[in-house]
């Protein structure tokens, strides 16, 4: 059984019931989401493109790399190559999957799709009204850095980033 509290236009908050093997019928609170990407766009091999992201929930401008939600049966790479140009301004010629994870399991179903883009063009940035946001152009090195030195503090952008340097450090 389940409850719809609260019907947002990017999620919904519902009350569901379930049984937990210890304690019988439980009920839990989720946020439905229809899903996410992330993009680590590469300029060159050890150039990488972020932004500068007013985030609303924590009153604070972010470094993180671009991301968004996915549109009504939108495909998770067709949102990344989109929300890629809205938020940079660079169109990628090659996206490849990086990798997938839940963000935050204990109260949200939301996927994220986190992509790798490469041979990048300038074109436009294309925000929408609401969106504050600034490229920042890093060595891959310094935004690696920056993910432990507290500089970056966006939990998906520092998974992101370290697993493409984990993953760079064991090619042969």
């Amino acid at each position: 059984m389940k409850e719809t509290l609260l019907q947002a236009s990017n999620f919904t908050v519902e009350r569901r019931e379930f049984d937990h093997p210890k304690v019988g019928r439980v009920w839990r609170e989720l946020v439905v989401h229809p899903g996410a990407v992330l993009i680590l766009p590469l300029l060159a091999p050890e150039k990488v493109i972020l932004i500068h992201n007013y985030r609303f929930a924590v009153s604070a401008e972010l470094l993180e790399l671009p991301a968004g939600t996915l549109e009504p049966e939108e495909q998770p790479i067709d949102c990344a190559a989109r929300e890629l140009e809205e938020e940079t301004g660079y169109a990628a010629g090659k996206i490849e999957p990086l990798c997938e994870f839940y963000t935050s399991p204990g109260f949200t179903d939301e996927r994220m799709f986190v992509f790798l883009a490469s041979d990048l063009t300038a074109t436009a940035q294309r925000l929408d009204s609401t969106e504050q946001i600034r490229v920042a152009i890093m060595d891959l090195s310094d935004a690696l850095a920056a993910t432990a030195d507290g500089r970056i503090v966006d939990g998906k952008t520092i998974a992101a980033l370290q697993l493409y340097h984990y993953r760079r450090s064991r090619r042969p």
